[in-house]
């Protein structure tokens, strides 16, 4: 069933309802409000409007977001490095250049068709047929360790521990220029960019982001560190990362047009994960060793 969002706008506001609502809704990108808006799917003061209307203080708009389109997801025997698995929950080790679901372009060789052979039908269903089992996600171009549900209570259980701020999470990474302190901390909020509505940025009205970072190894022009997420914002790391003047290697993204070593895949890495099981109450903790694509590039710096 289609979900219906309620929003009064605040007396500040100005600009078009499309550029408004993708500001306060950064989940949803501004050609997608377009497409509700063409639709009819978006009302203000319960009427029609188009994508030029001016919002004004206490407009009352209605948005709705329609089902997501389900398509048939082919269980593949692709290899999974699964790092712990109980009747619950599993962690496993995602490689870089895998896509983690399904989405136009790429509905095949994900680690969700993996996980259907897998895991048969012993998969959560609560994110639907496209993301069945996932709890969290990271880039394709990002390694490292997932966290898996293989039904609803556990999904609900991992879900609510990723809301509360209680997983640790710890990824590692190669970043551009040094560091005179040895550690810090970046709370800026993250949102839409306003700029280019495909990047996220550092905005004013954005959702509160928290990201702890340590030196590990200083290099000539790069520094290896280790960021500790306390929040979970879409491209949080790269765009705290980029906001400091310390944007990652490779990131085609956020980072420098021009490319070093001719790396254009982000060097980021999700190395820890810990957390207590929802359905077992253990405390969990899962490390991953640096994958070798990311050893190469560290040995190739110690040696400028």
């Amino acid at each position: 069933m289609a979900e219906k969002i309620e929003h009064i706008v605040n007396s500040e506001a100005k600009g078009r309802v499309d550029k408004y609502l993708a500001e306060v809704f950064p989940e949803y990108t501004r050609s997608f409000i377009q497409k509700q808006i063409e639709k009819g799917g978006i009302l203000v003061n319960q009427k029609v409007i188009n994508s030029k209307y001016q919002v004004k203080a206490d407009d009352h708009i209605i948005m709705t977001i329609p089902d997501p389109i389900e398509v048939d997801i082919i269980p593949e025997p692709i290899d999974i490095e699964i790092v712990y698995e109980d009747d619950d929950l599993m962690i496993v080790n995602k490689p870089q250049d895998m896509v983690v679901h399904p989405a136009p372009g790429n509905y095949s060789g994900t680690l969700v068709n993996g996980l259907l052979y897998h895991c048969k039908d012993k998969l959560s269903g609560i994110n639907g047929e496209i993301r069945p089992g996932i709890v969290h996600r990271i880039d394709k171009d990002t390694s490292g360790l997932l966290m898996i549900a293989k039904n609803d209570k556990a999904h609900l259980g991992l879900s609510e521990l990723l809301k509360d701020h209680h997983i640790t999470r710890k990824y590692h990474a190669i970043v551009y220029g040094g560091f005179k302190e040895d550690e810090g901390t970046i709370e800026e909020p993250i949102g839409r960019s306003t700029q280019d509505r495909k990047k996220m940025a550092i905005v004013r009205d954005g959702r509160y982001a928290k990201t702890d970072y340590k030196v590990l190894e200083r290099f000539k022009q790069f520094t290896y560190i280790e960021l500790t997420l306390h929040t979970g914002r879409t491209h949080q790391i790269r765009v705290h990362m980029k906001h400091i003047g310390h944007p990652l290697l490779g990131d085609p993204v956020y980072g420098p047009t021009k490319m070093s070593f001719g790396i254009n895949k982000q060097m980021l890495h999700a190395k820890v994960i810990g957390f207590t099981h929802p359905i077992t109450h253990k405390e969990m903790y899962f490390e991953s060793e640096l994958p070798d694509y990311f050893v190469r590039v560290i040995d190739k710096l110690r040696k400028l």
